[in-house]
């Protein structure tokens, strides 16, 4: 049994830390071991997002939603302006997780950790509309 939490972990979340990382960084003009402090990461883990050596395989598929990037600039502002508590961020990431699921960007990935599964007809992260 192969939840697409599995998926989650293995391939979103690390995008997910790539793409914050960037906007930390980029955006916000903050140095690699601010960002590590603010995510709660070690330094080599940011430097390793923010190289791409880590978290690469979704990041292009969710930055083509407007949507689920909104989101993860918010959260970075969040960071930055230290308006968050832990437990708003874990409810911030689980929200873009619910996104990212939503718009089907992880379904090729969970059929291939998970052959059995006709993604086709699955409706796991997007259930169809109820009758």
């Amino acid at each position: 049994m192969k939840p697409p939490c599995v998926v989650v972990v293995k391939y979103l979340l690390p995008a997910i830390r790539v793409l914050i990382t960037k906007e930390l960084i980029e955006k916000h003009n903050m140095r690699k071991i601010d960002a590590s402090e603010k995510m709660e990461l070690t330094p080599a883990a940011i430097t390793q997002y923010y190289k791409g050596e880590r978290g690469a395989t979704l990041t292009r598929e969710i930055e083509k939603s407007p949507e689920v990037m909104k989101m993860i600039s918010q959260l970075a502002e969040a960071l930055v302006r230290e308006e968050s508590t832990p437990e708003s961020v874990i409810e911030r990431l689980c929200e873009i997780c619910v996104a990212i699921r939503y718009e089907r960007v992880i379904c090729k990935l969970h059929q291939e950790d998970l052959p059995a599964l006709d993604v086709c007809k699955c409706a796991t992260c997007y259930p169809p509309p109820k009758t």
